[in-house]
């Protein structure tokens, strides 16, 4: 007998960081007159996370124990005798180990946050924020139903508004948020739709009974198309997942929301909203295994985001930029992971890259923090002497991304790229040599980062008013930061121990996890009865399973592959180009400069989308301000009711001259008038 979870205790863990928010929010903030300080918002909202955290790995343990549960907690509210809307969890394998991703995470970036954001006058407010936005996503990890999975979704993005904007007196980040909110309101209407499909065909918002009719929506048409009605659900679901996990073309506000603190790109950008796609994607799997159009849409739309996502972070100077483009380019790897039905490869790679990417984009901080605020790489150099602790995790976090052996990254990516050469799926060929160029381009970025800021000479300590400064760069604003980057003769230092700490806890997984969980994640059923696979259809899982003889013997094979050299001989270039000739680069940029241009303007994709869609949307609201709010309500409706009256009063106005028999000879010609009305009329009824 499968035994079930207890209720209260899963609800106390979504719970605790919302408590610890709300108390934060309210009392550490001028809301309720700053009753709390510092140290006892910071602590609260800690505790929270660490009791969501603990109570989600003593879940995780019972999951693998074989434990479930599948259950209402509260009846939201009931539609006629047909449509309950009830808030409820689905605790299987997938939503446990998405539970401790997120809460573990969050629990390292809380503590970051001390150190990181010490100075700031916001300070309790970003705690109540990351806070919250934990609460949002573990809401959206463990639904059982569409409407609390919709909640959830538009919570995060709802928290991520406010986190990416959370310095709001700067332009720059003020854009940075509404153009977040806007992109995701694009994919969020694709997702509402793909809901408002499956419940207009099944009658439920539960998952395990729309599941049940799979066949049912498989077999109807879109009314009035011939369209299959399960493609066309699918990809309106996938649309959604295009905006929330940055999907081309609607990534676009990723890279503009490294306008928020550090510690929030880490959070956003590695373990919660932007993995919410891929894992909406894979708890929706039953769906999307009864259409092969729409798994072909994500293999292609997965394969463009992760190549050319991964050349733009070639060119970019911001460290946190570099580590933007490549979140970007490892989301459309799980994304092809996702099109060619490895759900459980996806997940995995979700998994460890949650980890490393943490880690990197952590470690960015803490090198922005020893240079003052300066995040330009070319101004850095030499890092690795004062900055040792950050130094040797931020290489790990390295190798972990670019796929090397026995590190965590290296098991999850090499399985997509094997699955993706398994698959015979429209778009497959061009998804398989697309990751193969994307596995020397994430070597090539990720080293040239690494090297321009741990090895090399010094850069430090000039003026920062050069040449170098151009509109690539952008600095993390702190409000009360007058200068950005290290005075001349100021040398950097190591992070205190609430940074550190956090950079060693994430580095532990970056580099082990992967060695010790492939097996059983991907090959001991672990996801057995979380997601489904059709593998008479698509049988990339088994492929892998077939030729999988542990996880040494596949790190020691790897060595002989193709994606091994092709990561080895990134490293390499970036080493020549960065370290040794760097006479190099600035040749190639003046040679293929029409290029360059091209990767600098992000393929002007934003400059597209601020003419079409901007400059078309300004049109029409200049139009109707105009023609509707102008003419026709203040010149019709206002103003050409106010200009009746006066008419009206002007008229009735010359009747009113204060004479006595000019009224009474008024009343005279009514009376005739009256009388004069009454005979016409009792005459013409005798007749």
């Amino acid at each position: 007998m499968t035994q079930t979870l207890n209720p209260y205790l899963l609800l106390a863990i979504p719970l605790a960081p919302l408590f610890g928010a709300m108390i934060a929010g309210f009392f550490g903030t001028k809301f309720f007159g700053n009753l709390l300080d510092k140290t006892s918002c910071h602590r609260i909202t800690i505790l929270g996370v660490a009791i969501a955290c603990g109570l989600s790995i003593h879940v995780l343990l019972d999951v693998l124990n074989g434990a479930r549960f599948n259950g209402n907690i509260y009846e939201w509210m009931k539609l006629g005798n047909e449509l309950v809307l009830p808030v409820g969890f689905l605790i299987d394998p997938l939503s446990a180990m998405m539970m401790v991703v997120v809460t573990f995470v969050s629990l390292m970036v809380h503590i970051y946050t001390i150190g990181y954001m010490a100075e700031d006058e916001g300070y309790n407010r970003f705690f109540a924020y990351i806070s919250l936005f934990t609460f949002a996503m573990l809401m959206l990890v463990m639904s059982n139903n569409f409407l609390q999975l919709f909640f959830g979704w538009e919570a995060v993005g709802l928290v991520s508004y406010l986190l990416i904007g959370f310095w709001y007196k700067k332009p720059t980040a003020i854009f940075a948020n509404m153009k977040a909110f806007l992109v995701n309101r694009v994919g969020d209407f694709g997702f509402i739709l793909g809901i408002g499909l499956i419940l207009a065909s099944t009658g439920t918002m539960d998952y395990q009974t729309a599941f049940s009719q799979v066949d049912n929506i498989f077999a109807q048409s879109l009314p009035g198309t011939s369209w299959n009605l399960m493609t066309v659900t699918c990809i309106c679901l996938f649309i959604g997942a295009m905006g929330k996990s940055a999907q081309f073309p609607l990534h676009v506000w990723l890279p503009d929301s490294m306008e928020g603190p550090t510690p929030i790109s880490a959070l956003i950008h590695a373990a919660t909203m932007v993995t919410a796609g891929i894992f909406m994607v894979s708890r929706m799997s039953p769906f999307f295994e009864l259409s092969d159009v729409a798994l072909s849409f994500i293999l292609i739309i997965g394969s463009i985001t992760a190549l050319f996502m991964g050349f733009l972070g070639i060119v970019q100077t911001d460290i946190k930029k570099v580590v933007a483009y490549s979140t970007l380019s490892q989301l459309g790897y799980m994304t092809v992971a996702l099109g060619v039905s490895a759900y459980p490869v996806a997940i995995f790679h979700l998994m460890t890259h949650a980890f490393f990417k943490a880690l990197l984009f952590l470690g960015a901080g803490s090198v922005i923090m020893g240079m003052h605020h300066d995040q330009d790489m070319r101004n850095m150099g030499g890092l690795r002497k004062y900055m040792p602790i950050t130094w040797i995790t931020s290489l790990i976090g390295s190798l972990a991304l670019i796929g090397t052996p026995f590190f965590s990254g290296f098991y999850s990516k090499d399985s997509i790229i094997e699955a993706v050469s398994e698959s015979h799926l429209y778009g497959s060929t061009f998804a398989y040599y697309a990751v193969l160029i994307g596995v020397f381009v994430t070597a090539f970025y990720s080293f040239r980062m690494y090297f321009l800021v741990f090895h090399g000479a010094e850069r430090f300590g000039v003026s920062h008013h050069d040449e170098h400064h151009d509109d690539h760069v952008h600095h993390d604003d702190h409000a009360h930061d007058e200068h950005h980057g290290l005075a001349p003769g100021q040398k950097p230092h190591e992070s205190p121990w609430v940074v550190t700490v956090p950079l060693i806890m994430l580095a532990i997984p970056s580099l082990l996890i992967g060695f010790f969980l492939i097996e059983p994640m991907l090959f001991g059923g672990f996801f057995d009865g979380s997601i489904f696979i059709n593998s008479d259809k698509h049988p990339a899982m088994e492929e892998l399973q077939v030729a999988f003889h542990g996880a040494i013997p596949m790190a020691m094979h790897a060595i002989s592959t193709l994606v091994f050299w092709l990561a080895l001989s990134g490293v390499f270039c970036a080493a020549v180009f960065y370290l040794w000739l760097p006479i190099i680069p600035t040749t190639i940029a003046r040679i293929f400069a029409p290029i360059k241009n091209v990767l600098d303007n992000k393929y002007y994709l934003d400059d597209f989308n601020q003419i079409v869609f901007g400059g078309g949307a300004k049109t029409i609201g200049k139009g109707l301000w105009k023609f509707g709010d102008q003419n026709v309500i203040d010149g019709f409706v206002v103003n050409g009711s106010a200009r009746v009256v006066a008419w009206f009063s002007g008229i009735s106005r010359q009747l009113q001259t204060g004479y006595l028999y000019h009224y009474a000879f008024a009343m005279i010609i009514g009376v005739i008038g009256l009388i004069t009305w009454i005979l016409y009329t009792h005459l013409g009824s005798i007749k």
